[in-house]
């Protein structure tokens, strides 16, 4: 596996593997690889030549208030893992490349940014869709993989390369879980062991909604509450936000549009503890 920390170098890198033909997945990460990580290469091994996996703790998506200096970072253990998956070349920008002193240009998606994790942190995605782009023209993709446990950054993605033509196909990953069905996320380093324990209430709450969407006639203040009572149940957990609303738009259900829908998003983003944490399921109403 080639390591590669500058920006040229890896441009460079790029130009070569366009003229010889040879397709390239990208797998954007902060770090911290988990088996969530790992899969996201293994799924880019198997649809392109070479696979590249950008490691970057962007600072331009964290809030004054957030978890940058805390969030965290093993580099030698992620070149481990990467190099173990087939990763074919880790590329480790620093800030100081991908942002000048005087950096002032920013991408941002309307309407899709407004709810869920927009809401409660904003210009979050502005730092995510500016990164994403910054590193598409950089590694010059044919492909590039996302998980779908950030369902909210999977559509952004999406609609920013439709909207300015970007030549990457962007390919989905279902949610990796734990056993209990705890999303995989570097955050969950932060929990002790009771906060772990928990923090399963995210995944209760969407299997909650989903057997209540089974219901004919529900309504979507019941949905709600379906929802919230798992996380209620749990001391250490308290709600940022519970999204019920279209897949599409990433726009709420009004109850009249909630029995119209035939399909539902049901998103959260609860605090175990001090650690935000962030699930969803997208759900086929009957199924």
């Amino acid at each position: 596996m080639r390591i590669i920390s500058s920006v040229c170098e890896m441009a460079a890198a790029a130009l070569q593997h366009k003229r010889q033909g040879v397709t390239t997945a990208l797998v954007p990460t902060m770090g911290f690889f988990h088996a969530g990580h790992i899969a996201l290469m293994k799924k880019a091994k198997t649809i392109s030549e070479q696979v590249v996996v950008s490691l970057f703790v962007n600072p331009t998506q964290f809030g004054p208030q957030e978890d940058l200096s805390k969030y965290p970072r093993d580099l030698q253990r992620d070149t481990r893992m990467a190099e173990e998956a087939g990763v074919d070349i880790l590329f480790t920008p620093s800030a100081e490349e991908l942002y000048a002193k005087d950096f002032s240009t920013w991408v941002n998606v309307e309407g899709l940014s407004e709810h869920l994790c927009g809401q409660s942190r904003p210009g979050h995605f502005r730092g995510v869709a500016t990164v994403v782009a910054k590193l598409f023209g950089i590694v010059q993709p044919d492909k590039a993989v996302f998980g779908q446990k950030d369902f909210q950054q999977l559509a952004i993605i999406r609609r920013m390369v439709r909207d300015l033509n970007m030549p990457v196909e962007i390919v989905a990953h279902e949610t990796v879980r734990e056993p209990d069905g705890l999303a995989m996320s570097s955050r969950n380093t932060y929990l002790s062991k009771e906060e772990r324990r928990e923090a399963v209430c995210l995944y209760e709450a969407l299997c909650a909604a989903r057997a209540a969407l089974t219901q004919k006639d529900i309504s979507l203040i019941d949905l709600k509450k379906a929802v919230l009572t798992p996380i209620s149940a749990r001391t250490l957990a308290r709600v940022d936000y519970v999204f019920i609303g279209d897949p599409s738009t990433l726009q709420p259900y009004d109850e009249q549009g909630f029995q119209r829908a035939k399909e539902v998003l049901v998103a959260l983003a609860v605090w175990i503890g001090k650690t935000r944490l962030i699930d969803n399921m997208h759900i086929i109403k009957g199924h």
